[in-house]
């Protein structure tokens, strides 16, 4: 349930507003997951992240979790990234698990895009990666976790953790 008024959440904001497998960049280049964590290793300090504009969305400072599957832990969202381009530098969110010790650790990064405005402009769901996105159809949003800082033994782009709790 939490999951669901997250990306309703987004998708409000959206309206108004691997390690080896390369992606297609934006100028044509491939990129790998290698890069990805070059590119968000700053990101593991969350003052940072909030800096370059990933910030809890209000109403939603809570830990998802999904019992007997696994969590997320807490998004912080760039809301000024939420459009129908997919840059893998760029991730629209960055997921942070909470450690024993309350802090929070970078867990992974999540693509976000506002389906309806990347239908409009294509014939299939984005992918990355080799991984085509998930569509949260009632939402309207399509969707793409990378494990890159913490292993998830589910897989990759599996949305869900089962090595992160929010107990």
């Amino acid at each position: 349930m939490k999951r669901i008024a997250f990306l309703t959440i987004v998708l409000a904001l959206v309206m108004t507003g691997l390690a080896a497998r390369p992606a297609q960049a934006l100028d044509g280049g491939s990129v790998t997951l290698d890069q990805v964590r070059d590119a968000t290793d700053a990101y593991h300090q969350v003052s940072v992240a909030q800096a370059a504009g990933y910030n809890l969305v209000p109403g939603l400072d809570y830990c998802f979790d999904n019992p007997g599957v696994g969590g997320m832990g807490y998004h912080y969202i760039n809301v000024a990234l939420l459009d129908n381009i997919i840059d893998p530098l760029k991730p629209e969110a960055m997921v942070y698990a909470p450690r024993l010790n309350g802090t929070l650790a970078l867990g992974a990064v999540e693509y976000i895009v506002p389906a309806a405005a990347w239908d409009a402009e294509h014939s299939q769901p984005p992918t990355l990666f080799g991984q085509v996105f998930g569509l949260e159809e009632a939402l309207g949003v399509y969707e793409l976790h990378a494990w890159i800082w913490k292993h998830n033994p589910s897989g990759m782009f599996f949305e869900w953790n089962p090595k992160v709790s929010c107990h």
